[in-house]
């Protein structure tokens, strides 16, 4: 797809975590601070609860011109004419995926290594959720990945690479010079009791660490 999409601040919602009264609270303060891309994550929700929240977060993401990406399910977002889905290596396949969402979709797909990467690039990815980078209470299994392996992956694939995994603002810093194109965030921001500050003070360390402006 041709369309052009700003990674650098990519929230994932967990609502265990959430500081906020609702999900929708939490992602306008978020984008509000300068997330630039919203995952909406339900793990533990019903098709039906999942599909009304999803509704309910794309009319705040459409209202302030973020893309929403719904993570595994690309049936709800597809009914919710959402931007895009994420898979995982265990999820629908990336191909699939893409013809239930269509060519204009976004599609992102979670790598843990160089081999996953190609894989996932030559199925159409469009981004790559690489991690997890750091130990993450969000997802106790994650395999965790070296620099040097993102370094690798970084040099074979060219589409755009979000890092993630118990990414926080003592850790941005280590990302420079590895050529990312953004860093996903999910408890450094949704457990926070004032998310938009924390979004902005995320994402202003990125940009210095990446030499952005």
């Amino acid at each position: 797809m041709m369309r052009e999409i700003d990674y650098s601040l990519y929230l994932v919602t967990d609502r265990e975590l959430m500081a906020a009264a609702s999900i929708e609270e939490c992602v306008e303060q978020a984008v509000s601070g300068g997330c630039t891309v919203v995952q909406l994550r339900e793990k533990t929700a019903s098709s039906r609860e999942f599909y009304e929240t999803a509704a309910q977060v794309r009319k705040i993401t459409a209202d302030l011109g973020v893309p929403l990406i719904i993570n595994d399910r690309a049936d709800i977002a597809s009914a919710v004419n959402a931007d895009g889905v994420h898979v995982g290596q265990d999820d629908l396949p990336i191909d699939a995926a893409r013809r239930i969402m269509g060519k204009d979709a976004i599609i992102g797909a979670s790598v843990n290594n160089v081999t996953e990467a190609l894989a996932a690039a030559a199925l159409g990815a469009d981004y790559l959720g690489v991690g997890a980078m750091f130990v993450t209470g969000t997802k106790t299994d994650a395999d965790i990945i070296s620099m040097d392996e993102l370094r690798r992956i970084r040099a074979e694939i060219k589409i755009p690479i979000v890092v993630i995994g118990g990414i926080n603002k003592n850790n941005v810093p280590l990302f420079a010079g590895t050529g990312i194109d953004g860093i996903a965030v999910v408890s450094a921001i949704v457990s926070k009791k004032d998310a938009r500050s924390a979004a902005r003070e995320l994402k202003a360390l990125f940009y210095s660490t990446m030499g952005k402006k």
